[in-house]
């Protein structure tokens, strides 16, 4: 699976508004060192695009297509779907931003945005315990589907005491291997702490060693995909010609 890359100038434009006073699609104004309520849905769906991207690739690079609300299979036999997707699980149905379903969910991923210094303190635990759910709920009623999840946060919006509990728990809940593991557990998670004014990808934060840094986002998911699904329909149709193929497409 290629790497999740997070472009820098559309991330830096996207600080922009970040910082801005004034929406420049609606021209309200805004709190600064924020975003408004559509920005930020639209800056979550900009994140989706680019782990859709990845995740079709990985798959033979079928095609992303929008997705859509409340349907239950995908437009289309063999594709990775962006938008809200409708999962039915064991706790709630529950639509998740991308996902690839061509029997039932076998990756289900959602985004998290916490946008500002005040939505951080008040609202990372509850997000927590977002995760959590939404893991479960996926497990319970489909064991071998891989749930991933992206956290993005601008990092003027962390406190040190935050980013650091923050760290430990999403590590901890990133840590389901095997389909008999507990159900709240996901395969992956990827924080992503970035530079409203250069667009940039912090480089130390999360630390390099931590299992959240993006650039391990696609090294934990290939495998678990590759270890459940390899040879099963739709990869088991392969041509002539493709019968000596490595396992850099599954």
């Amino acid at each position: 699976m290629p790497p999740v890359i997070i472009p820098e100038e559309p991330l830096r434009k996207w600080g922009e508004l970040w910082r801005g006073t004034l929406n420049p699609q609606t021209g309200k104004s805004k709190r600064p060192d924020c975003f408004d309520r559509q920005q930020s849905v639209n800056f979550a769906g900009f994140i989706d695009e680019e782990v859709a991207k990845s995740f079709a690739a990985m798959l033979g690079n079928i095609p992303v297509r929008h997705a859509t609300k409340a349907r239950l299979t995908p437009l289309e036999a063999d594709c990775v779907e962006v938008g809200p997707t409708r999962i039915i699980g064991g706790v709630r149905p529950q639509n998740f931003d991308v996902a690839y379903r061509p029997d039932g969910p076998r990756i289900a991923f959602d985004s998290k945005t916490l946008n500002d210094l005040s939505s951080v303190r008040k609202n990372w635990q509850n997000m927590v315990n977002d995760l959590a759910t939404e893991a479960a709920t996926v497990h319970t009623r489909f064991p071998y589907a891989l749930v991933a999840f992206m956290v993005v946060i601008p990092e003027p919006a962390l406190a040190a005491k935050q980013l650091s509990d923050l760290i430990r728990t999403l590590e901890r809940l990133s840590t389901r291997k095997d389909v008999l593991d507990q159900t709240h557990l996901a395969e992956a998670i990827a924080l992503v702490v970035w530079d409203p004014d250069t667009g940039k990808v912090h480089e130390t934060i999360p630390p390099i060693s931590s299992p959240l840094r993006i650039e391990q986002f696609s090294n934990l998911i290939y495998p678990h995909y590759l270890n459940r699904y390899k040879g099963l329909p739709p990869h088991d149709e392969v041509s002539d010609d493709e019968e000596n193929i490595d396992d850099e497409t599954v």
